[in-house]
């Protein structure tokens, strides 16, 4: 039973954990460029099912964030236990042009994952991503409001409203200090 919460419902988490450092509104805008630098680094923490089949679910996750070279976007891979159950999970996002920010989560819908398929960044710390899978419609959002602490939301489309279905609160664990001066 664990097992079927950690491959059907967890993937949209770390979509929405991997779609928090992948995000963008304009092409190479510095505020996109700023929030995926935020997300680079190792980082754990706790998760909740908050609503459907599996709602109290609690789960932990560990995940390390990295930006590629020469490129808008963003890749976090690692994954998520609950009891002894671990799930490996990755997501990668990148910004395609005109098409916008694409992407996918345990490769994509086409696997056994999601696509991403949009986004925007709302500002240096914060992102949405539109989710898709066959009819199922979403978004993920993902919140930096320091340098130490990320949460990330995940809400379902049922009828015509957002319903959020997961919820993680995760702190960096690496030395890493955004935005500081390296020292001499």
């Amino acid at each position: 039973m664990k097992s079927a919460i950690l491959s059907s419902v967890l993937p949209m988490t770390v979509a929405l954990a991997a779609t928090a450092g992948l995000a963008g509104k304009a092409l190479g805008a510095e505020p996109d460029k700023q929030f995926f630098r935020s997300v680079e680094g190792k980082w754990v923490g706790p998760g909740e099912i908050v609503a459907g089949k599996y709602k109290g679910t609690k789960f932990t996750c560990s995940f390390t964030g990295s930006t590629p070279d020469g490129k808008v976007g963003m890749s976090l891979d690692g994954g998520c236990r609950v009891g002894m159950f671990t799930q490996q999970m990755s997501a990668t996002v990148q910004h395609k042009g005109r098409q916008g920010y694409k992407g996918s989560f345990m490769g994509g819908a086409a696997g056994s994952g999601l696509d991403i398929i949009g986004g925007n960044v709302v500002d240096p710390h914060k992102v949405v991503f539109t989710i898709n899978r066959n009819q199922l419609r979403g978004v993920m959002q993902a919140l930096v409001p320091d340098d130490n602490s990320m949460t990330v939301t995940v809400a379902v489309r049922v009828d015509e409203q957002l319903v959020p279905v997961i919820g993680m609160k995760l702190k960096r664990v690496d030395a890493v200090e955004v935005g500081s001066i390296a020292p001499n």
